[in-house]
């Protein structure tokens, strides 16, 4: 079943004011007297569709020949992370569909537990389930596949491995990395972990420390609540916040990746609740942000408090653990041939998280359009800046090819696919 909401005053709101997902009815917090009935003909609406999981998905036009865009979400994020672009792309004559990916939200059938069965968190896995959907939609292909943060990595496999179904991808906040090469997914630990740990301040990078049993629990059971642990973690990492001044890095060694944020190279005897808690926004300005209104924090709040986060932790796992993910290295030296670009906050460490990865996609991808950074945007672009994000998507899904430089003005130009 189908059930339709708008997004009004940050916040998803029906008839009833509940968001039906799966089996039972979820009462979303009351948004006032901006509370109304849909109006839009290309409003947000909610099922779950049988992919292999039971996948619960928002989808927004109708599968009546327009062609589909596929939107995936990151860490620590949901379907709902798109709620402010499905409509207008919807009202541009494409039906757009964003899932809660495997391990997130109101999709069940996948893993919960830390000792399970990690290889279904693969990208390779996770790219199949996007391809599973696609097909249960009834749809043969996708005009365009979006992916955020973890979710940019997942559509760039799409393409890479089905470019016949993922005709072309976008990129956001989290610049492609090419297959691995053979035999390195066996190795053991990069020598910048070991050394981050022997500085004279001991850190640890933030994507060990997701691969611990102990990370879930210490962010879902935090002391600030879960809540607060969200909106700091969401404030901190977004333009929001006036310590977030990224510059490219020049390698990938300890003394270079202490340069970043407490958020991704952490002091290596605190946990990620505690690492942001610092941050936690005052009330003046958690009541003037407008891209995470206390609705949408409710949202997310609401939801990990019942999932937790492990499923999404896993995902991480997968690249700690040596051998999970040895089946990418059949990709070894294949670029991404689809047209293809990349979108990201100028005020966004993640961009360069990755020594050289944001520039290297120039010749990782044979049909790259460009590199577009949304000034005053951090991490979370899409929920930031959505209408410089959606005239991106546009342009690029319309054939025009804008194209920005890290250093440079945005610029525009045409090409054709």
């Amino acid at each position: 079943m189908r059930r339709s909401f708008q997004i009004v005053a940050g916040g998803p709101t029906a008839g009833d004011n509940a968001y039906e997902c799966c089996s039972h009815e979820w009462t979303q917090p009351d948004v006032g007297p901006h509370r109304s009935q849909p109006t839009s003909r290309n409003a947000i609406s909610s099922r779950s569709i049988a992919t292999g999981l039971n996948m619960h998905i928002l989808e927004a036009g109708e599968p009546d020949g327009r062609p589909l865009i596929l939107l995936l979400h990151g860490f620590p994020e949901l379907a709902y992370s798109w709620r402010k672009a499905m409509t207008p792309l919807a009202d541009a004559g494409y039906y757009v569909v964003a899932p809660d990916q495997r391990g997130y939200g109101r999709t069940t059938g996948w893993d919960d537990r830390f000792n399970g069965d990690l290889q279904s968190f693969t990208i390779s896995r996770i790219a199949i389930d996007a391809f599973a959907l696609v097909r249960a939609l009834g749809m043969k292909a996708a005009h365009t596949i979006v992916g955020h943060d973890f979710g940019s990595p997942i559509a760039a496999w799409c393409g890479l491995t089905r470019p016949d179904v993922f005709r072309s991808c976008v990129m956001m906040s989290a610049p492609y990395r090419p297959a691995p090469p053979v035999g390195s997914s066996r190795l053991g630990t990069p020598k910048f972990v070991g050394g981050l740990a022997e500085l004279e301040r001991p850190r640890k990078h933030y994507v060990w420390y997701y691969s611990t049993p102990e990370a879930n629990d210490d962010m879902r059971n935090c002391p600030q609540g879960i809540s607060d642990f969200l909106r700091a973690y969401f404030h901190v990492k977004s333009g929001e916040w006036s310590g977030n001044r990224p510059f490219p890095l020049q390698a990938m060694t300890a003394d270079e990746l202490a340069k970043l944020p407490t958020y991704y190279v952490m002091d290596r005897d605190a946990d990620m609740a505690a690492t942001v808690a610092p941050f936690m926004p005052s009330s003046e300005q958690v009541a003037s942000c407008q891209w995470m209104t206390e609705s949408d924090l409710d949202f997310y709040a609401t939801e990990f408090g019942r999932t937790g986060f492990q499923g999404g932790l896993n995902w991480y796992r997968c690249g700690t653990v040596p051998g999970v993910a040895v089946e990418m290295e059949l990709f070894d030296g294949r670029r991404l041939d689809v047209p293809s670009m990349f979108i990201g906050g100028e005020r966004d460490w993640g961009i360069y998280q990755t020594a050289g990865a944001l520039n290297a996609m120039e010749t990782a991808c044979s049909d790259y359009r460009g590199t577009v950074l949304v000034p005053g945007a951090g991490h979370w672009v899409q929920q930031e800046a959505p209408d410089q994000v959606l005239a991106r998507l546009l342009a690029f899904m319309n054939g025009q090819n804008w194209v920005s430089k890290p250093s440079r003005n945005l610029t525009t130009g045409s090409r054709a696919f």
